[in-house]
C-alpha cells in the first residue's frame, strides 16, 4: 500500500535508514571509526533494497501524492543529516577551511602562509588549530570560491558544526537542481531520493563537511540553466563550481553546444575573477597542487588503480604511463566529442557528462571516500550498478590504507571497473541495436 505515493516497503526501509544513522552519531562521538565503516557497508545493502523497490514501482501522477512523497523524502533526508551534523568530523579537511576562513577575516590571504608559519601565530586556538592537517609545510590547496565560502561561513561562526551547516545548505540546492532536471526530463521526482537518501553524501558532506558538496551544487545548477537555455548563467554556474573544486571542468562538453561561445566565456570570466580577488599571493596562488600530486603517487603512477594493476600483472615500464594517461585522454575526447557533435538540439547531454565522470573516477581511482561524492546524483537518472557499488561501499577507503596497495583497491575498484566495462558494453550495442531496427523499419514502410 502506497504511503504518500511511495510503496511502503521503501518508506519502511527510509525509516529504518535513518535510525541507522543514530546509532552512527554515538560512534562517531566515541570515535569508534571502524564500526562506522561496517555501518555504512550494511546501509548500503538497505539503500540498494530501498531503491530497486522504487524503480520497479509504477509511479501515479497524482500532484498532492507527489507533494506529500516529496515532502516526507526531504523529512528524512534532513533528519539523516542532523543525526550526524553535530558529531566529530571523520576527515580533518574541516578544520582547514575554518582556518582559512579565520585567515581572511584577519585581512591575510590565505595562499601566503603555512597555518604553522609565526606570522599567524596570533591566529592559533585550541579548537581549530590542533587539528589542520599538513599544517607544518602545505599552504592552501583550494580554489578562490572555495575560500570565498570559507570566509562567508565563518563570518557566521568559525565552527566546523557552521562549515556542515552550510555545505548541507549547498545540498539543498542540488536536490533543489536535480527535481528541477527530473521535471524537464518527465520522471517521477520521487526519484530524487536516489540522491537524498544516499548513505555517502550524509556521511561526507552532513558528517564531515566536504567542500564538494558546494561545486555538486554549482555543477547542478549550470546543469539546470543549460536545460533552461541560458548559456551565460550555465557558464557562471560552471565556474563557480570550478572555482570550488576543478572536476566540474570535465562536464562541460555535455553542456556546450557547438559555435555557442557565450558558455565558455562566462565560465574563464567567473574562473578569472575569483582568482584576481587573491591575485596578490603571486605564484602561491595555485597552493599546494604539485605536493599532493605527489603525495597521492598521481605523478609516479602509483596513485592510478588500473595503471599499477597492468604494470603489476605485465611488468610494464615506466615510460609506459604517459601511453596510460595519452589512452585515458583520448577515451574521455571520444565522449565529449560524442556530445559536442552527435548531441544535435539537446540543451544537456547528461548521459554523457555521467559517462565522463564515471570513467574519469575509474581512471584516477580517488583514495579517499568523499572524491566519490560526485558520481552520487547522476544515480537519479541512471541507477548504475557499478556506481552504486563504488559509491556504497566507499566507506572501505578508510580502511583499506592510504593510498591502498593493488591487491586491498581491487576490492572497491575490481568490481567497480568490470561493472563499468559491462554497462559501457549493454549501453552502446542496445543504442545500436535499436538505431538499426529503426532504420530497417523506415526502409521497410
Amino acid at each position: 500500500m502506497p504511503v504518500f505515493g511511495l510503496p511502503q516497503a521503501v518508506v519502511t526501509l527510509g525509516i529504518v535508514l535513518t535510525t541507522s544513522m543514530g546509532l552512527g552519531t554515538y560512534l562517531l562521538y566515541n570515535y569508534l571509526h571502524g564500526p562506522v565503516v561496517v555501518l555504512t557497508l550494511i546501509q548500503g545493502v538497505i539503500y540498494v533494497a530501498l531503491v530497486w523497490l522504487l524503480l520497479r514501482t509504477r509511479t501515479h501522477e497524482d500532484r498532492s501524492n507527489m507533494r506529500r512523497g516529496l515532502i516526507l523524502i526531504l523529512l528524512l533526508a534532513g533528519v539523516m543529516r542532523l543525526c550526524v551534523l553535530f558529531a566529530p568530523p571523520v576527515s580533518t579537511d574541516i578544520y582547514r577551511y575554518v582556518w582559512d576562513g579565520r585567515v581572511q577575516a584577519s585581512g591575510v590571504n590565505p595562499y601566503e602562509y603555512v597555518p604553522a608559519d609565526p606570522a599567524l601565530a596570533a591566529l592559533r586556538d585550541q579548537t581549530i588549530y590542533p587539528h589542520i592537517n599538513r599544517k607544518e609545510y602545505a599552504r592552501t590547496i583550494y580554489p578562490p570560491v572555495a575560500q570565498g565560502i570559507y570566509w562567508a561561513a565563518t563570518r557566521l561562526s568559525e565552527t566546523v558544526t557552521m562549515m556542515k551547516a552550510v555545505m548541507v545548505g549547498f545540498e539543498a540546492l542540488t536536490v533543489w537542481a536535480l527535481i528541477q532536471l527530473l521535471i524537464a526530463r518527465g520522471l517521477p521526482l520521487n526519484r530524487v531520493l536516489i540522491y537524498a537518501w544516499h548513505p555517502l553524501p550524509v556521511w561526507e558532506i552532513a558528517g564531515s563537511g566536504h567542500i564538494d558538496a558546494a561545486a555538486i551544487a554549482f555543477m547542478l545548477l549550470a546543469f539546470v540553466a543549460a536545460q533552461w537555455r541560458r548559456p551565460l548563467l550555465a557558464g557562471a554556474a560552471l565556474g563557480a563550481g570550478v572555482g570550488v573544486k576543478f572536476l566540474p571542468i570535465i562536464a562541460a562538453p555535455a553542456l556546450y553546444r557547438l559555435w555557442d561561445w557565450r558558455l565558455p566565456a562566462a565560465l574563464i570570466a567567473t574562473v578569472a575573477a575569483g582568482y584576481a580577488i587573491y591575485a596578490s599571493a603571486g605564484a602561491k596562488i595555485f597552493g599546494f597542487f604539485g605536493g599532493y600530486a605527489d603525495e597521492q603517487g598521481l605523478s609516479t603512477g602509483a596513485g592510478f588503480y588500473l595503471w599499477s594493476l597492468f604494470q603489476q600483472a605485465f611488468a610494464l615500464p615506466s615510460g609506459g604511463l604517459l601511453v596510460f594517461l595519452g589512452a585515458a585522454l583520448a577515451a574521455l575526447g571520444l565522449l565529449a566529442a560524442r556530445s559536442v557533435f552527435w548531441r544535435k538540439n539537446q540543451p544537456l547531454d547528461i548521459e554523457t557528462a555521467f559517462l565522463i565522470m564515471a570513467v574519469f573516477t575509474l581512471v584516477i581511482s580517488p583514495h579517499h571516500a568523499w572524491y566519490l561524492l560526485w558520481l552520487t546524483p547522476f544515480l537519479v537518472f541512471y541507477p548504475s550498478p557499478a556506481v552504486l557499488y563504488v559509491t556504497l561501499a566507499a566507506g572501505l577507503l578508510y580502511r583499506l590504507g592510504w593510498p591502498p596497495d593493488v591487491a586491498r583497491a581491487s576490492i572497491l575498484y575490481g568490481p567497480f571497473a568490470l561493472l563499468l566495462v559491462w554497462e559501457f558494453y549493454r549501453r552502446f550495442t542496445i543504442k545500436e541495436a535499436h538505431n538499426d531496427s529503426a532504420i530497417h523499419t523506415a526502409r521497410s514502410a
